[in-house]
Order: structure tokens, then sequence, then C-alpha cells
């Protein structure tokens, strides 16, 4: 067995060029609210017993907290143990906690003992997040796709992506389509926290690809809960914007396809959500096609305030070029982009 020699622990650059699982060991709330990407959570504390620890470490001090911590770890080595087994496959595991303090080195002392070789991140989760923040700090290679409601922007950047275009999927990653239907038939988002911690790593890799051009969606500072940081968000602002055009009919039965069948209950509901600003008669108007199952009729009704809301936005962009993809699938659109040089892919 490997015994009691220390661990190593490696700042997170380092870390990131190794290969290996990512275990977080922190609680279960800890890691919904946001985690490294791809981590596996192998709490050495469930949601109560981490807050039984840091009150008595509050109002006993810290040897009495260790000791209930080892009261409560103890019956559960042996499952523990089991958890890193299970990854032996994937290499040798690089484990962080809060802080790379001694939740982390505590169950890297219970990887050696199974002969596994555990590296800890250096100064914990909170280093990860320094790491993805400054992300944003960056200058990147931003292009915008824009058009308005219904013109299939995020279809046409998948396919791009498909052919090797370096995208990063705003909506995708969020899970919301960034309007008051944007929510509709999707999972739950996650913490702004962790969309940040996934965009962060999204931006890195077309770096380490060297991607010349990053391609995004034109969206508000807001998807859903779920908020672009700032730093980025102002670059994609001054970024160059490419208009993708379609005829309303073509818009319109775009929207049926995505929405018709979420039903007329949620529909109402997003509806009502945005009735203040579509105001009584288009309100009324989509309701009542929302009502008698009319989803073509419900989406021209909120269209002209989806459209007016683009176009103020749009009036505000400082470089771009529009080009009409009426007619075109998205697989069609794509090349046609590509075709006409507006797309570069890398050899």
């Amino acid at each position: 067995m490997s015994g009691m020699g220390e661990t190593c622990s490696i700042e997170i650059l380092q870390l990131r060029e190794l290969k290996g699982p990512l275990v977080d060991v922190r609680s279960p709330s800890e890691f919904a609210k946001g985690h490294w990407p791809g981590a596996i959570n192998v709490p050495l504390f469930d949601d109560e017993e981490r807050a039984a620890v840091g009150t008595a470490y509050k109002q006993q001090g810290r040897t009495p907290a260790i000791h209930l911590g080892l009261e409560l770890t103890g019956p559960k080595l042996s499952s523990l143990a089991r958890q890193l087994e299970g990854l032996r496959h994937q290499g040798d595991p690089r484990i962080y906690c809060w802080r790379g303090g001694m939740r982390s080195a505590s169950v890297a002392w219970l990887a050696r003992q199974i002969d596994l070789k555990p590296r800890l991140l250096q100064g914990g989760y909170k280093s990860y997040r320094r790491w993805a923040q400054s992300r944003f700090e960056q200058t990147w290679p931003l292009r915008v796709m824009g058009g308005r409601t219904g013109t299939g922007k995020t279809d046409l950047l998948l396919a791009m992506a498909a052919r090797g275009a370096a995208v990063v999927d705003l909506e995708g990653l969020a899970n919301h389509r960034g309007s008051s239907f944007g929510g509709l038939g999707l999972p739950d988002q996650p913490s702004t926290e962790h969309y940040e911690n996934q965009l962060a790593e999204a931006l890195d890799q077309h770096l380490h690809r060297g991607a010349t051009a990053i391609w995004l969606e034109a969206e508000s500072i807001q998807v859903g809960r779920c908020r672009i940081p700032k730093p980025l968000f102002d670059q994609m602002q001054q970024a160059p914007v490419l208009e993708i055009q379609r005829d309303l009919r073509e818009r319109v039965s775009q929207l049926v396809q995505v929405y018709g069948h979420q039903g007329r209950a949620a529909l109402a509901e997003a509806t009502e959500r945005i009735s203040r600003r579509l105001g009584p008669q288009r309100t009324k108007e989509a309701l009542e096609a929302i009502a008698r199952e009319d989803w073509a009729s419900a989406c021209r009704a909120t269209l002209d305030y989806y459209d007016r809301c683009y176009d103020h936005e749009l009036a505000r962009t400082p470089r771009r070029e529009a080009i009409d993809l009426s007619g075109l699938s998205a697989d069609e659109a794509a090349e046609k982009l590509i075709n006409r040089g507006f797309i570069e892919i890398p050899d």
C-alpha cells in the first residue's frame, strides 16, 4: 500500500495539463452551485454534515471540528474508496475541495491507500473560479451572429460548429433560448456561476485550438436567469455582426416547429409575462390564437414586439453585414457562408 506519503499539490495551469478524472469532494449543494465542468462529485460530507462541522469549528474550535469530521467519515470510508476505485480506469484522480484544505487532503489520503496517485488542486475550487473569471478579461476574436427571432441562428451556429468553426453556444450552455418563451421544454438552467465556468472552458478550448474567430449568438446580457459575464458581453457589443435575414413565413414556421408542441398552458403563461410590453391588443390576439391552437397566428402576434427590440439593439452595432438565407436549411446556409468567405474553417 502507498502509506501516508504526501500528496502533490499543483497549481491550476499545471493540473489542467494532466489526465485523470476530476474529483470534487465538496458537499452536493456546493457542487450544484458550480464546479469544474466534467468533475465528478464524491462528497466527503453531505450538506448537513458539512454544516455541523462548520458550526463545531466556529463554536468550539479546530480540534473538536476535526474529531466530529472523523466520526462522520469513518463509517463511509469503504464506500468512498469504492467510488474512487471505480474511477481507476480513467487514471489517477485530480482532487479539489473549496480551498484545497482538509477535505481534499483526506480523500487524497484514502486514494493513496488503494494505490492511486492523486494530485490536489492548489487553492481548491476558489483558484478554479479565479482562473475562469480571468478568461473573460482576455481579448477574444469574437464574431456575433445576429438576426430577428425565428431566423434559425442557433441551428446555423451548430451547423457551422459541425464543420469545424469555433462556436460558443450561449443558449445551449444556459438551457434557455433567451426570451420569455425560451425555457419551455428545456432542462433546468445552471447557476450563473456554473454558466461562467462552462463559458470559460469553451473559450479556452478554442484558444488552444488557435481559433482566429469565435462565433456567438447575439444575446442580451441575461439568458434566462444566467448572466453573461460583463467583460465578455462588452466585447460582444463591439464585435462585428453578421445579420441573418429570412422571410416572415420561414420565421413563423421555425417558431412553430420549436414552440408549437409546448402546449396551450405553457405558451399562455409565457405570453402573459410579456403582456405589458406586447400591449393589450397584441396580448389578446396571441392568447386567443393559443386557445384555438393556431400557433402561427400566436407567433405573428408576438413577433412585432421582438422585432422592435432586436432592431433597437442592432442600431447600436458598430460593424455589421447582412445576408439573406431564405429558403436554405441550416446546413445549406452554413455551406453558403463558408463559400462566401464569411466563415473561415481551419485546416
